[in-house]
């Protein structure tokens, strides 16, 4: 990948969040924050932020959940979708990262609606399933990606007919494509497709991005009638 293309897609990203994607202190300060902390910057861009508040709008999401929330950004965009009875639950497997986290959300004014737990995914996906909290309306997927299939089994648990499932990263560079590749995300992501592809229960598509963040992609499913 040349760097005169990432150049274009980082110029052309800053070009629609600034037309698109209006000036928020306190969603920005999210990002400041997070790397002032040292957490890897690996949030979703302004306007991938924006997309997903805007699936979560459409889907008139009460209930969502998120696995992956590092320093919160992303879930600041989601939640400022629900209604103001709506309910986030979002995991974080990092206490580092959740302490992060849960100081931009309380900036944001989003404790009231956002419930932030730490630990691993695997672990605490099976206790929401028997607290009664499901069915949800919307799950972002966007945690560790040898665990992807895994949480996808889990939010299809957790979901209903007409629940939005949003996988993100999966496109590996493009890496996603080489069945010889070794790298642990990659197989884990050729794992979540291969389900995905087999799973009837759901009508799912995957599309390819740029931007600020190089080249990768996210899936799109939701849960068949």
């Amino acid at each position: 990948m040349s760097q005169d293309f990432q150049d274009q897609w980082t110029a052309v990203d800053e070009y629609l969040t600034e037309l698109l994607v209006p000036s928020d202190p306190v969603i920005e300060a999210a990002l400041e924050d997070s790397d002032a902390a040292g957490l890897p910057a690996i949030s979703v861009t302004p306007t991938q932020g924006k997309l997903l508040w805007l699936f979560a709008r459409l889907v008139g999401a009460r209930k969502i959940l998120e696995l992956g929330t590092l320093g919160g950004y992303s879930t600041i965009w989601l939640a400022r979708a629900l209604p103001k009875d709506g309910r986030l639950i979002t995991i974080e497997a990092s206490p580092e990262h959740a302490k992060v986290a849960g100081a931009n959300l309380q900036r944001a004014g989003l404790t009231d609606r956002v419930e932030l737990r730490i630990g691993r995914g695997l672990d605490l996906l099976p206790q929401l399933a028997t607290e009664g909290v499901a069915p949800f309306d919307l799950i972002f997927i966007d945690a560790d990606k040898v665990s992807t299939a895994d949480y996808f089994v889990w939010a299809l648990k957790l979901a209903r007919p007409g629940t939005l499932i949003i996988t993100d990263n999966v496109i590996r560079k493009g890496a996603v494509a080489d069945a010889k590749s070794r790298d642990s995300s990659v197989v884990g992501m050729r794992r979540f497709f291969e389900l995905l592809a087999k799973e009837k229960g759901v009508s799912a598509t995957a599309i390819q991005t740029v931007g600020s963040k190089g080249y990768d992609g996210f899936a799109v499913a939701i849960v068949n009638g």
